[in-house]
């Protein structure tokens, strides 16, 4: 998982030479976003998307025409816009519209899926045709009547969709916090941010009679701070993305984003790179769940567990850590990066102990691995687009709060580190080692923090990490970072948090 994921491919272009497309949302589906009538919205959005309940009946029987056991269809409307500042200039912006449906077919293990980025009838009969053909068996398929999906209120309803808001309503706060980064130090001599928006239209239907709407906004703000010290040149970087519209965009966030990014700059001036070797760690409060996320996480999506990949596949109801510790997968967070009011299968967001007092309770799971196990589906079956099957994938994943205060935890280490900032990580889902990359923290010294540390590795085993978690803090904290999560070649945006805890003993990879 990459938090610095805010320079993104695609092409580029000087402000004012481009134009941008606007993305048109009828007014029923607008008056929807709340999530209070999907009824209306669903059939707004098959107005939107040019299809009607026949078209989606005949196109659900043909993916059903090889014997498979389930089909569902799925149509995205996405527009994505990002601006940035350079060299103390709003120069640079892009737009980019996604379109097209995707059908997929279950028949027992197989999975069958095809997409089409034009939905006339004609287009996505001939995907479901093929999609059948990938996936079949000797039993009839059935498609049972449409009906919405009672939809919940919304977790991420907005006030000023962003489809509303020109680039030039954007540029003063690019510019504001420009101007705010440079105001706080006097050793900065370079900002750059970064603000994008998405919007995405999502219209889904399968077999079981299913069918509802989901307007899904996202909004993120990046800066990075570079600062000049005696010839020395530090660099810093922050963010924050929310399901939110433009609403997001206030005086305040500026200056939280503005006094992180010189704080976090300004610190490495002072730090050094302490030795290496292995130690007791203090994983600080929020960011350091990326522990959770690539260490464990990913060893908890059912699909690794059901192909027994995972080193946790004969774990199920088992202990796996300290009785104090909780671990949750949650889609319900109001406004969060990773919540969904419905996962990309029709399955409502829910939040799910996959750890409850050190028992592993439950793999996040979607249809097919939910199937397997004989337990209802978790919310977890997320994809990149339309033109991406659906898999097991995290949404918010984080820590329960302990009941230690994070400087009595310090306090029983005599050597070791506190780590508070990441970039990124890696694990091998097999045999659950991790790699992360920490750009800050501090050396503990006979139970105090002293000098500050940067730029080292700190390297251990998923399993073995949690089961050597001692001591957990009381102020657990959701990093709402631009956290993206890579698997199998997809993303997905992710939170992810924790308290501050103790792992009695990791690998540092310092200097020697």
């Amino acid at each position: 998982m990459d938090r610095r994921n805010f320079l993104r491919a695609g092409s580029m272009a000087v402000l004012g030479s481009l134009a941008i497309p606007s993305l048109a949302m009828p007014a029923s589906v607008r008056g929807a976003l709340g999530g209070a009538d999907n009824k209306s919205a669903v059939a707004s959005a098959m107005s939107h998307f040019g299809v009607t309940e026949a078209d989606l009946r005949k196109v659900l029987a043909a993916a059903l025409e090889k014997g498979g056991d389930y089909a569902d269809l799925y149509f995205e409307h996405t527009f994505n816009n990002d601006v940035s500042l350079m060299d103390g200039k709003v120069n640079r912006c892009s737009a980019n519209i996604d379109f097209g449906m995707g059908v997929r077919v279950l028949a027992g293990d197989q999975s069958g899926y095809a997409y089409v980025e034009g939905i006339t009838l004609e287009e996505m009969l001939r995907a479901a045709h093929t999609a059948a053909r990938i996936a079949s068996s000797n039993k009839a398929g059935k498609i049972v009547g449409l009906t919405e999906k009672t939809m919940p209120k919304s977790r991420y309803s907005v006030d000023t969709p962003w489809e509303d808001v020109t680039v030039k309503a954007k540029i003063p706060y690019l510019e504001k916090v420009n101007a705010r980064v440079f105001a706080l130090d006097k050793r900065v001599n370079k900002v750059q941010a970064y603000l994008s928006d998405s919007t995405s239209h999502v219209l889904f239907c399968n077999s079981e009679g299913v069918s509802y709407y989901d307007y899904r906004p996202m909004v993120s703000f990046n800066v990075v701070c570079i600062m000049e010290e005696n010839g020395r040149i530090e660099n810093g970087f922050v963010g924050r993305s929310y399901r939110k519209g433009f609403e997001f965009l206030t005086d305040d966030i500026i200056e939280i984003l503005a006094r992180e990014a010189v704080d976090q700059t300004a610190i490495l001036f002072k730090a050094v790179m302490p030795k290496g070797g292995e130690m007791p760690v203090v994983m600080g409060a929020g960011g350091s769940g990326i522990l959770l996320h690539e260490a464990i996480g990913h060893a908890f999506e059912a699909d690794f567990n059901r192909k027994n990949t995972s080193i946790f596949s004969d774990q199920l109801n088992k202990k796996v850590c300290s009785e104090h510790i909780n671990v949750v997968d949650d889609g319900t967070i109001p406004f969060n990066r990773g919540s969904v009011n419905f996962d990309d299968e029709g399955i409502e967001g829910q939040k799910t102990y996959v750890v409850k007092d050190g028992i592993l309770t439950s793999y996040m799971h979607d249809r097919i691995s939910a199937k397997y196990y004989g337990v209802a589906p978790t919310g977890n079956g997320r994809r990149d687009t339309f033109r991406n099957l659906p898999i097991p994938r995290m949404r918010a994943t984080y820590m329960e709060a302990g009941n230690m205060k994070e400087e009595d935890i310090i306090s029983t280490v005599k050597n070791g580190i506190f780590v508070d900032t990441f970039t990124n990580g890696q694990v091998q889902i097999g045999a659950g080692d991790f790699t992360f990359f920490v750009k800050s923290g501090y050396m503990i010294e006979d139970g105090k923090l002293t000098q500050p540390i940067k730029d080292i590795n700190i390297i251990g085993n998923g399993p073995k990490a949690l089961a050597d978690i001692t001591m957990v803090a009381n102020n657990d904290k959701i990093d709402n970072g631009t956290w993206t999560c890579g698997k199998d070649g997809q993303s997905c945006p992710v939170t992810c948090g924790m308290p501050s805890a103790l792992v009695s003993k990791l690998t540092v990879g310092g200097e020697s």
